[in-house]
């Protein structure tokens, strides 16, 4: 009878483990029976998203209701601030993103911003976030890191890293800096594909890997893997995968040349491209671990019982099978069950600092003018320029000046330009149709990286060929020259970006009751 005991007990021990590194989401504003029942059988963490919230109130009943059933539980979102929010997914966030702050390259202001951010998450019950992004934007034709970075100098990246991981702590938030190594010099999205750097270990060293630094430095709780290949790495698999990458540059002692990271390392989301159409869900899953990641983070796409089953399953069989070593697994399980047990859910660290989103959107604004212009004083027609809107950001949240500028200038009037209708009509003809929609108004172009989409230069140097004394909104990486009568770079399409933009137009800032 006690070898069957032993049986029994290890094998409930590696399924509570093999739950505990889990981190699912699941669809809807309350918590799922089936979810509730895995927490009381080892599940440690929730991932949350925009699907999950609709105001604070609700948000803070549904982690007070997952905690009565796991009191010590890693609630964590992916709140970037800026283009990427969850808290605020249909109307904008409150705050500027990465590269808002990047501009203003003001340490304390960014500090207080993740500081601000992080009491609104704690006081929701949140005490895991997937930010900040430390990516060092290096690549201007990157379509998924943009304006979600600090910028294109490793030394500003790694300050503002360092001072968002202090600020998003000093509220009771962990931060989970990602995505490492870091994917700023890519040119293909991983949620799409699995992009490859060729950068070698010299330009790594000194690019990719400083923000990283410092945030193990400033004492980052957790560190989001990559979905990239790096052959200077490791030829064969993506970072997330990659003994190489995990074990041997973001744990290895700094004096091996690593970073000396002690903390939870957590995946990118599993079902991304990159990894399911390559190696599978549950077959990546268990190579995550055993390379080294601590945290699966499942659910963006795939959020029921059943990839947490298939997922908890395939690493039990990975064990028993010799695939995934039994020590490895308990190893992670009791990373993510300590930072359980630390996290605090409360914001009570920290004191309000109402408005200082705005201020900082304010601050990051950078206007060029061609010559005097007149503000805006009644109705414009906005034409709103409309790449498709990465996975990471989605095409829930709201962007663009043509709200703002309502409030301050009723009638008001939106546009929209598309690159599927610029094809199908032909630049010229988009361009007519528009001029006839303004009836005469003014014009403001409101572009998002318009580097990056051949369609939208052309149909934007067309309007200003046929209407010099257009505005142009950019809120995106402003890496295109500026153009128009007035150029406004936001620097992101955060709302706060959006309201500093049309106070900018219109030379003045509404009243509180407007």
């Amino acid at each position: 009878m006690t070898p069957l005991v032993r049986s029994v007990r290890s094998a409930d021990t590696l399924t509570r483990d093999a739950l505990a590194v889990l981190q699912p989401g699941f669809t809807g504003t309350t918590a799922p029976d089936w979810l509730l029942r895995r927490l009381g059988e080892g599940l440690v963490s929730v991932g949350l998203f925009g699907r999950n919230v609709a105001d604070p109130a609700q948000l803070a009943a549904l982690t007070g209701r997952l905690r009565a059933e796991r009191e010590e539980l890693i609630v964590a979102i992916d709140e970037e601030g800026g283009d990427v929010t969850r808290l605020e997914v249909r109307g904008g966030s409150s705050f500027p993103g990465n590269h808002a702050l990047g501009a203003v390259d003001d340490t304390e202001l960014t500090r207080a911003v993740a500081r601000e951010l992080g009491r609104r998450l704690a006081d929701c019950g949140i005490n895991l976030n997937w930010a900040p992004s430390a990516d060092v934007n290096s690549n201007p034709a990157n379509p998924v890191i943009g304006v979600r970075s600090f910028g294109a100098d490793p030394q500003l990246v790694a300050r503002h890293t360092a001072a968002y991981v202090e600020g998003l702590q000093s509220a009771g938030v962990a931060a989970c800096t990602k995505h490492f190594p870091g994917h700023g010099d890519t040119a293909v999205d991983s949620h799409h594909d699995l992009p490859r750097i060729a950068a070698g270990l010299p330009t790594l060293q000194a690019r990719e890997l400083v923000p990283f630094r410092a945030a193990v430095a400033a004492g980052t709780r957790a560190v989001m893997s990559a979905h990239i290949l790096l052959p200077a790495l490791d030829a064969e698999h993506p970072a997330t995968l990659s003994p190489a990458a995990l074990h041997g540059l973001l744990r290895a002692p700094e004096a091996e040349g690593g970073l000396g990271f002690d903390g939870l390392i957590v995946t990118d989301g599993m079902e991304m491209q990159a990894i399911s159409a390559t190696y599978g869900i549950e077959r990546g899953s268990v190579l995550a671990l055993a390379a080294g990641a601590d945290a699966i983070c499942v659910g963006g796409g795939l959020a029921d019982e059943g990839i947490v089953l298939r997922l908890r399953d395939a690493l039990v069989r990975a064990v028993r099978e010799g695939e995934l070593p039994e020590q490895r697994l308990a190893d992670a399980a009791a990373r993510v069950r300590a930072l359980a047990g630390r996290a605090r859910s409360t914001g009570e660290g920290a004191a309000p600092a109402p408005g200082i989103g705005l201020t900082a959107a304010r601050r990051a604004l950078r206007i060029t003018a061609a010559g005097p212009y007149r503000p805006l004083r009644e109705s414009v027609c906005v034409a709103a320029f409309t790449p498709l809107a990465n996975i990471a950001v989605g095409d829930e949240t709201p962007w663009g000046v043509a709200a703002e500028l309502t409030r301050l200038l009723p009638g008001t009037e939106t546009a929209t330009c598309t690159a599927e209708a610029a094809a199908a009509a032909g630049t010229a003809a988009l361009i007519d149709g528009l001029l006839t929609a303004a009836a005469g108004r003014r014009l403001v172009a409101v572009v998002r990286d318009v580097h990056r989409h051949p369609w939208m230069a052309d149909a934007l140097h067309t309007l200003l060929a046929a209407c010099p004394d257009t505005a142009v909104v950019e809120m995106g990486v402003p890496q295109a020259p500026p153009q128009g009568a007035l150029h406004l770079a936001t620097h992101g399409a955060a709302r706060v970006c959006a309201q500093a933009a049309a106070e900018a137009l219109t030379g003045r800032r509404p009243s509180p009751d407007e």
